[in-house]
């Protein structure tokens, strides 16, 4: 695995080929068939769904170029594809533009924090991620002639009133709550997407996805099935935040990187947003339970207040996605958390650390702390719009 800091764009070696020369041409092939191989950027590619994403995409024969600033993803991730001839990783902020890489042909933006505690912790570094880091990776697709896919979230969707939510419905979202730095700036990325459709006739597509799980998930993840596996393996009481009786949807990191594929690979693009996530239905006392059943543990459950702006139900409703892209998961719950238990009692047993509390809400000082990417000299936010390029 080659970890650079600028993107590889290694040009073409060796000389011209002469005509009659069986070396030559046969070079020549090769570099045609390393041509037509498809190229991929992947943002957030060190993070929990990046890095399953850049395995699916290496095994579908891409050369693929992962990017990240491991603010919350982890180089370890990637460690199986180090050496790999077709996969790069690159230290980057997508804040800052992204120099071009040539022969890109899809580009998934899959940068930003995803789990309440990391998001809550620098929100200003979250919405403009989400705004600005966009806005960049749009740029350079539309200059590329590239496919982007871009990772929304169910929580465009708020603390819902219909259920379940389907791509149609608008959400219930409080702009300016402590949730609202994650809500919001996937909503503006959203907006923006659809900008560039309009006025670039951009390929672009939108994932909505749903709550998920399974290996690689960050032990201080601060979500629900790495907070219940991490405290029943390590024989802590399971924090139940509210009564415990609201309700989310779990899918399996394989199903949805199968739905995230596919809708980057289907024709016609899709018109708006899809649904990605398993449609069944859990309490969260309900789930505590099954993952004590499932490691094999007496568990005890200790109950925290609610955070604010909890969801009380989260429920996918996948019908578009099934028409058009004729996916649905198809791992079942139990046969997920397994594979999850498994990889997190390896951490555990490697000494990964479980931090001390498993709050949703990271209290760390992200009003004394400044923005990491402010303390540094400041973002350059790339705000320069493609009709004035040549």
């Amino acid at each position: 695995m080659k970890r650079i800091h600028l993107p590889d764009q290694r040009p073409q070696n060796g000389p011209r080929p002469v005509n009659g020369s069986h070396t030559a041409n046969g070079a020549l092939r090769a570099r045609h068939r390393a041509a037509a191989r498809p190229v991929a950027i992947v943002a957030g590619g060190a993070g929990f769904l990046g890095s399953h994403l850049c395995t699916r995409l290496i095994e579908d024969g891409y050369r693929v170029h992962a990017v990240d600033d491991f603010d919350t993803g982890l180089a370890d991730n990637l460690d199986h594809l180090a050496g790999h001839p077709d996969f790069v990783l690159m230290d980057h902020d997508i804040r800052r533009p992204l120099p071009r890489i040539s022969g890109v042909t899809e580009v998934y933006n899959l940068a930003c924090p995803a789990s309440p505690p990391h998001y809550q912790d620098q929100p200003i570094r979250t919405a403009t991620t989400s705004v600005v880091g966009t806005l960049n990776l749009l740029e350079l697709a539309h200059d590329l002639g590239a496919r982007f896919l871009m990772t929304s979230t169910s929580e465009i969707y708020g603390d819902p009133e219909v259920h379940p939510q389907p791509e149609s419905y608008r959400g219930c979202v409080n702009t300016t709550g402590p949730r609202a730095c994650y809500d919001e700036g996937k909503r503006m990325a959203e907006s923006l997407c659809y900008d560039f459709v309009r006025q670039y006739q951009t390929d672009v597509r939108v994932a909505r996805v749903f709550n998920t799980y399974g290996p690689r998930m960050r032990l201080d993840d601060g979500r629900i099935v790495s907070n219940f596996v991490a405290q029943a393996l390590t024989g802590r009481k399971l924090t139940i935040y509210g009564t415990g009786r609201q309700t989310r949807s779990f899918c399996y990191v394989d199903d949805l990187i199968e739905g995230l594929v596919r809708l980057m690979r289907v024709n016609p693009r899709p018109e708006g947003p899809v649904n990605i996530g398993n449609p069944e239905e859990y309490s969260i006392i309900d789930m505590a339970h099954l993952i004590g059943r499932l490691t094999g543990r007496e568990i005890s459950l200790t109950h925290d207040p609610l955070p604010a702006d909890d969801p009380r139900r989260r429920r996918p409703d996948i019908t578009l996605a099934r028409r058009l892209l004729g996916w649905q998961p198809t791992v079942p719950l139990r046969k997920g958390l397994a594979a999850t238990i498994a990889w997190f009692a390896g951490q555990i047993d490697a000494g990964g650390v479980m931090p001390s509390s498993a709050s949703p809400v990271a209290p760390s000082s992200a009003a004394a702390s400044p923005d990491r990417g402010a303390a540094a000299g400041g973002v350059a936010l790339g705000l320069a719009a493609p009709e004035r390029r040549a």
